[in-house]
């Protein structure tokens, strides 16, 4: 599989990696404005090659992304002192439609996978500039935050994060839901485990988790300026599901219905294969849950309007 990525900055980069480290690419392109930046981290990447895969692994231009099968955007402005979200949308808006459009004409077939932030919003944007399916423009959503959840639970537990079964609904951000009434450890709803092992799941050991899960991004940003080892590891998940047609079911974020909120983008569990996004669950949630998701999707759906998406 040809994998293009659109941005080689710290994330961009840290997927390219981690793609490498877990064999999943034959061919992988770096595409910068920097020329330089990309072609230092396709052959510092490159490096590693022997200690992973076998991928090729380049700095390019956009036309070397014809015949990826999936294209990772990771591109975007930053936020000036003083700017509004708002402000800031509309810029990253601009920057999308000029990327976007340059991937569609060379790989009109890719399912594009949007990391930038906010991503819901951004991966909204996308599939308005795209016309793509909703199903084939996937946004990274809520699997770091899932992958936290489940990591924090498993440090309580003492159990491998693996046989956590938990899921963060709604925003990649502030409003973002935890869904704490269906987790699960193995096949044990998730109180009953802590109890039977001795780990209650106290009130106070909800906070320290939702605090641990809601303020990671700025707690780690606030240490070494950004975070990108986690999210690289999270998109190199998503196009594995892709590349081996697994339909795992993953939480990313897509267009579709949340609740009576229409044509909203934000996250739920959702099968994920070689065609994109094929289909949606919804967990059963507790009310206040439910308030919760479908709080996070109307701010979503407001933001994207304002913005004009």
């Amino acid at each position: 599989m040809k994998i293009g990525i659109v941005g080689a900055g710290m994330v961009g980069s840290a997927t390219a990696f981690a793609l490498v480290m877990r064999r999943f690419g034959t061919e992988i392109v770096l595409v910068d404005l920097n020329e330089a930046r990309a072609r230092a981290e396709a052959e510092d990447i490159g490096h590693a090659v022997p200690f992973g895969s076998s991928a090729r692994i380049n700095a390019g231009s956009y036309r070397d992304l014809a015949g990826a099968e999936v294209v990772i955007l990771a591109c975007g402005v930053s936020q000036k002192p003083g700017e509004t979200r708002i402000e800031l949308l509309g810029r990253n808006a601009e920057v999308f439609r000029e990327v976007v459009g340059q991937v569609m004409h060379v790989a009109p077939d890719a399912i594009l996978l949007v990391a930038s932030n906010p991503v819901d919003i951004m991966g909204q944007i996308t599939q308005q500039i795209s016309g793509l399916p909703a199903g084939r423009v996937i946004g990274s959503g809520t699997i770091l935050d899932t992958a936290r959840f489940r990591w924090l639970l498993g440090q309580h537990l003492g159990i491998a994060p693996g046989s956590v079964h938990a899921y963060v609904l709604g925003e990649h951000g502030d409003s973002e839901v935890l869904a704490w009434s269906n987790a699960r450890a193995g096949s044990v709803a998730l109180t009953s485990f802590a109890a039977q092992i001795g780990a209650a799941i106290t009130s106070d050991v909800r906070a320290r988790i939702d605090t641990g899960v809601r303020r990671a991004a700025y707690t780690i940003i606030e240490g070494k300026g950004a975070t990108w080892y986690g999210i690289g590891a999270g998109l190199a998940r998503i196009v594995q599901a892709i590349a081996l047609n697994e339909e795992a079911v993953l939480t990313v974020s897509v267009v579709s219905d949340v609740l009576g909120v229409e044509q909203v983008a934000c996250s739920l569990p959702r099968i994920v294969g070689r065609r994109g996004v094929t289909a949606e669950l919804m967990p059963e949630l507790s009310s206040e849950e439910e308030a919760g998701l479908r709080a996070s999707a109307e701010m979503l759906k407001g933001l994207v309007e304002e913005v004009g998406g």
